[in-house]
């Protein structure tokens, strides 16, 4: 199945600019990324809707997502699950309020079995706590109830971190969750739809390969205190 059929199906839940479709080095950086989010995002501005990045690198373009839109900003502290050996493979992902998802295929393919699981689940859930206190410090989770929702991320590689977060943020009675990425692949769309109410999407690519980085031009990591101090000049942070 082609891309602009692939994208064209999914009607009104998908959001995408066509002009965008399948190409790379489209965003200058997060923050340029974030502004172009932002125009797709427009109806939301001056809403009740809450942004909430994905630290680290969801945290700038969150940011910017905020900004543009006079909305209020915070974050949703997701970690995938990794093997011990590969700090960059994911087999699953722990959320802010204990939301577990597991990646079996993933598991079968990297041998983990259900102790190596379970140990992985305890590791991501104590490094979990420890970015929530670091980006968030004392205060209470945002409240979601009633509220619709703007999960960010930079991009959407496998969706799983994602799919965390909007479990999360569903069992937290958000009245809407809605997705808004700068770049994601097809597959990873149809890995989170069914927990999410829309999706908005600037760079929608397909392909066997794929990668993040490449929507971007200039594109490094996000540290902790990179995302605090977005969090903190939003007048959001600890």
């Amino acid at each position: 199945m082609g891309l602009e059929h692939d994208a064209d199906s999914w009607g009104a839940r998908v959001t995408d600019l066509p002009e965008l479709r399948d190409r790379i080095r489209v965003f200058d950086d997060r923050a340029d990324a974030g502004r172009r989010l932002a125009g797709m995002l427009a109806g939301y501005r001056d809403s009740e809707a809450l942004v909430l990045g994905i630290p680290a690198g969801g945290v700038p373009v969150a940011a910017a997502v905020a900004g543009e839109l006079a909305r209020p900003l915070d974050v949703a502290v997701v970690s995938k699950i990794t093997p011990t050996w590969n700090s960059e493979v994911g087999y699953g992902a722990v959320a802010f309020n204990g939301t577990v998802r597991l990646n079996e295929p993933m598991m079968d393919r990297l041998g983990i079995d259900q102790a190596e699981a379970r140990e992985g689940i305890e590791r991501t859930t104590a490094r979990v706590r420890e970015r929530v206190a670091e980006l968030r410090g004392e205060r209470p989770l945002p409240d979601v109830s009633g509220r619709t929702t703007i999960l960010i991320d930079d991009g959407l590689a496998s969706g799983y971190t994602m799919l965390v977060a909007a479990e999360a943020v569903r069992e937290a009675r958000a009245a809407e969750v809605i997705v808004a990425v700068p770049t994601a692949h097809t597959d990873s769309l149809r890995r989170i739809m069914h927990a999410v109410d829309r999706i908005f999407c600037a760079n929608l690519r397909g392909g066997p390969t794929f990668a993040v980085a490449d929507a971007y031009r200039h594109w490094s990591d996000v540290s902790l205190d990179e995302a605090r101090r977005a969090l903190a000049d939003a007048g959001d942070g600890p």
